[in-house]
């Protein structure tokens, strides 16, 4: 094998397809015989196992077959020298290894998988014809064998494993480990559950170790009376929070950078690898030579090609945004001012809550049928990746959230001007949104769970009588292949589960953020459900879910931008506040104190978008050594033109100058 260690090779691909009921097939031409075989070609190993409903396939491919299916599809990677070449087998020693030692990381493995399996294709001159439980499939020439009984219904799933090891490990060292508190083993995640979700912790951990401070200031502000000094506390809170945010965010730059250059992964990186594999292509992304076919080859009319083409996707998605925009102001607007006026004319407490709870729910269906319009429409862009359209989505989705948390809020702190009326809002908002939808993420999967086995178990004692006794379920793989994927509540064709986790970030950051000086104790309530969030997310994905499709990723994707926008509207709103807490006569008069606030709003401003410019957002060590690998390889390219330029001088003879 090259001289290089054989790593442990794990099952992590199950294939799920019907128990045979009758007993006298031609074995030649049984239909899961014959599919196992075609796996063993290709040299995957192959372990089958009999489910109460089901039969499962379990697949591991060793090394060498992992590495020469890479070599067909072409994969870069990171080589010593600093530079991103195509992967060769032949040359497998030149190539770094993952933090955790092994030679390609889950994503590149679950890539080679996808190719290894569906990848078999009809090479002989004639169909083959293939039998299972009386039923005939005709595998034609050039067709793809598992595409095809796909298509049948015969293969009924394909999806990754949980390696029983490793997931034990993260159990004990991450998801339960609680004295942790906001320390994680991001690496292990990351060799595990890919780039994507490996970001996301990361960020939840930051996000929570960095909210000690305000916590901890909004503690002192809750246990301290301050007196007539309570103006004046309030603006140095506020200005704290602004500049803990904006610090936050250009620091977390530099951590993703650093992480990104720990794990080898360059900026570059096919960020459209994840949903490749799932066949997810959207016919309305053109690539350079399908836009050239359509509009002709005319090397001048190329450029007017492109802008043409750059013009008309600007154009499209401007029509979107403002489809979804509209339809925010005229439909769901007003549904939020009668909420938040019947929610002020109410005076029972019980009847307050109540009418809270029963908003979020009636919200959530109106904000899934706004998400799912705003799929419809993104078919429509002209966006380069897949993950170009996710952002595109979450700007859309986060468009109606954005107005079902925050308008009712914004009428109680701006129009009735309520203190009071406004932290009890708050107070609802942050406790029945966060434990209603920490109860939802927790408990749905396990209901769904729960509610597939039995099922199960209610079919087969129809199939076997009443007589048959409690039926257990024994095999791992079908236990998993029982528990639901790990899927986003809207747009699952773009995104997966990472896209309610990190909404449910952003709208708590906007909450704490948009309204501190109300409220400033909600930044110790958020650091708590931070805290749990982190283990409660992790034991999620590690028992509830099966092992998610890897995404590859750079960073968190639009996320960040929203984060940003919230910056900038918490100082607008926070100042909007003080304004208000100032002015008592409601006069809306320039005094010094008003003055004061608003040169103050402005400097913050100011302050935002200029401290990107002091602080870098990649560490020194990285840029160096981006600059000394650039360095390498420069140097051995030159070196290998020079020795192929002096090989041809020598074979061919000095070139005679005319």
């Amino acid at each position: 094998m090259n001289g290089i260690e054989e790593e442990e090779t794990a099952f992590e691909i199950g294939v799920v397809v019907p128990k045979r009921n009758l007993k006298d097939e031609n074995e030649g031409f049984d239909c899961v015989e014959f599919l196992v075989d075609e796996f063993r070609k290709v040299g995957l190993i192959v372990e089958r196992v009999q489910g109460i409903a089901d039969e499962f396939i379990k697949l591991a491919a060793p090394l060498e077959t992992l590495g020469r299916a890479a070599a067909e599809l072409h994969l870069k990677k990171r080589t010593h020298i600093g530079m991103d070449l195509q992967f060769e087998w032949e040359e497998v020693e030149a190539f770094v290894r993952q933090p955790d030692g092994s030679l390609f990381s889950w994503c590149e493995r679950f890539h080679c998988y996808h190719h290894l399996i569906y990848g078999i294709v009809n090479k002989s001159q004639s169909a083959v014809t293939l039998k299972f439980d009386g039923q005939e499939f005709h595998w034609e020439v050039g067709e793809c064998l598992v595409r095809k009984l796909e298509s049948e219904h015969f293969v009924r799933q394909v999806f990754p494993l949980h390696d029983e090891i490793k997931r034990k490990k993260l159990l004990k060292i991450w998801a339960l480990n609680w004295w942790e508190l906001t320390n994680q083993p991001i690496d292990e995640v990351y060799s595990y559950f890919g780039t994507k979700i490996a970001i996301y912790f990361a960020f939840l951990g930051m996000y929570t170790r960095w909210m000690f401070f305000p916590a901890a200031f909004a503690i002192t502000l809750q246990l301290i009376d301050f007196g007539s000094l309570q103006l004046l506390v309030l603006p140095i809170f506020f200005v704290g929070i602004i500049l803990w945010a904006v610090m936050f965010s250009q620091f977390w730059k530099r951590k993703n950078s650093a992480l990104l250059a720990r794990w080898q992964i360059s900026y570059s990186a096919g960020v459209d690898l994840g949903h490749k594999l799932l066949g997810m292509e959207w016919s309305s992304l053109q690539s350079p030579v399908e836009l050239l076919r359509k509009w002709g080859t005319d090397k001048t009319n190329e450029k007017e090609v492109y802008q043409r083409n750059e013009w008309f996707g600007c154009l499209m998605r401007f029509r979107n945004d403002a489809i979804v925009i509209l339809s925010i102001i005229c439909l769901q607007l007003p549904f939020e001012l009668a909420y938040a006026h019947l929610y002020e004319v109410i005076g029972s407490d019980f009847l307050k809550f109540t009418l809270t709870a029963v908003y979020l729910l009636v919200i959530q269906h109106f904000t899934r049928v706004g998400g799912k319009i705003s799929v419809k429409l993104i078919k429509y862009e002209n966006n380069e990746t897949t993950e170009k359209r996710a952002d595109s989505l979450v700007y859309k989705v986060f468009g109606l959230y954005f107005m079902q948390s925050y308008i009712g809020i914004f009428y109680h702190a701006l129009l009735h001007r309520n203190i009071l009326t406004l932290r009890q809002v708050l107070t609802q908002r942050l406790l029945v949104y966060q434990v209603f939808e920490n109860l939802l993420e927790n408990s749905l999967p396990y209901l769904k769970y729960s509610y597939k086995k039995y099922r199960v178990r209610n079919k087969k004692k129809r199939e076997k009588g009443s007589s048959i006794g409690k039926i257990q379920f024994t095999s791992r793989v079908e236990k998993e292949y029982l528990k639901p994927s790990y899927s986003a509540s809207i747009g699952e064709e773009l995104e997966d589960g990472l896209f309610d986790d990190f909404l449910e970030l952003a709208l708590q950051f906007g909450m704490i953020m948009m309204f501190a000086c109300a409220f400033p104790l909600a930044f110790a309530f958020s650091a708590v459900n931070n805290i749990t969030e982190i283990r409660t997310d992790a034991l999620k994905l590690l028992t509830m879910f099966k092992r998610p499709i890897p995404r590859a990723a750079t960073n968190i994707g639009a996320w960040l931008n929203i984060f940003q926008f919230l910056i900038v509207m918490s100082i607008c709103t926070n100042c909007a506040i003080l304004v208000w807490l100032y002015d008592h006569e409601g006069n809306w008069s320039i005094e010094p104190g008003l003055a004061a606030i608003l040169v103050m709003e402005h400097l913050l401003l100011l302050i935002k978008f200029g401290f990107s410019r002091f602080v870098p957002e990649e560490p020194a060590w990285v840029r160096a050594s981006r600059a000394k690998n650039a360095t390498q390889a420069q140097d051995m390219c030159s070196k290998q033109l020079l020795r192929t330029i002096s090989v041809g001088k020598k074979a061919f003879g000095p070139v005679k100058e005319e």
